[in-house]
């Protein structure tokens, strides 16, 4: 069961501005989205929803499908007063993301792809010792328009 929406709460830039763990099933990617607007409606950047929300929902897919993690971490940023950083982070540091083409009859296997389309930006980041990593986040950035 996921939890109840958090109010999130206004910082101009900062890291992470926000962010919340939810349990790593499908219907995390419904609460996950609303929390993105919310963050951004916050920052008075919903012209960046649509994209963002989108974002949120592969990204969440993609740690619910490749990894069996009983929980993952939702962390919307602005690193910048120019970049929305949005990145969800799961403890399976040996299963990283790689950007494929899936095949015309394949049913999964685009969510990278779109990301890549969309996102100004994608990565991921191993999280604890150089040599025994705990855990990854995989992240997008949007570039706003620099305004406040």
């Amino acid at each position: 069961m996921t939890s109840p929406i958090t109010r999130v709460q206004p910082a101009s830039t900062g890291h992470p501005a926000y962010s919340q763990t939810f349990p790593c099933e499908p219907s995390t990617a419904e609460t996950g989205r609303k929390l993105v607007r919310e963050a951004l409606g916050v920052w008075h950047l919903d012209d960046l929803a649509d994209v963002a929300a989108l974002i949120t929902s592969e990204l969440i897919a993609n740690a619910v499908r490749h990894t069996t993690c009983r929980s993952i971490r939702l962390i919307v940023s602005r690193p910048s007063a120019t970049r929305v950083h949005v990145g969800v982070v799961d403890r399976a540091p040996s299963r990283l993301p790689v950007l494929c083409r899936a095949g015309d009859v394949d049913e999964s296997g685009r969510g990278l792809l779109l990301i890549d389309g969309i996102a100004d930006r994608w990565g991921y980041d191993l999280r604890g010792p150089h040599r025994r990593p705990w855990g990854k986040e995989v992240w997008a950035e949007l570039l706003t328009r620099g305004e406040e």
